[in-house]
């Protein structure tokens, strides 16, 4: 067997093991099922914003607008979700979260 060979096998090994994320080009975000309550989308903001800056979805951030909790929550729960390697279980936000292959940036708000 060649290095190159066994050298790619260790890594996929380790990568599988440790679950360190494996780039694709598929790009992904988690976001709220349209459904969730508000109460549902504050819990997610919350528990997202006390694991990652939430500043950008504050007034005066370039995530503030649109201002309304849906998108607020989409932003907040993908930069959890991403800070977490993409993981599904990153995304599932008491079951009130999916992943989306759509960019859902608007306006100044680029995820």
């Amino acid at each position: 067997m060649s290095l190159q060979l066994l050298t790619f096998f260790f890594l996929l090994s380790a990568a599988v093991i440790y679950h360190i994320p494996v780039v694709t080009c598929r790009r992904t975000w988690c976001t709220a099922m349209p459904t969730s309550t508000t109460e549902q989308l504050q819990s997610n903001i919350n528990f997202a914003c006390n694991h990652v800056d939430c500043a950008p979805i504050q007034p005066g951030g370039f995530c503030y607008y649109p201002n309304t909790l849906l998108d607020h929550a989409a932003f907040a729960m993908t930069k959890y979700y991403r800070s977490q390697g993409h993981t599904y279980a990153a995304c599932s936000f008491g079951n009130t979260g999916y992943i989306i292959s759509s960019d859902p940036s608007v306006g100044t708000c680029i995820f």
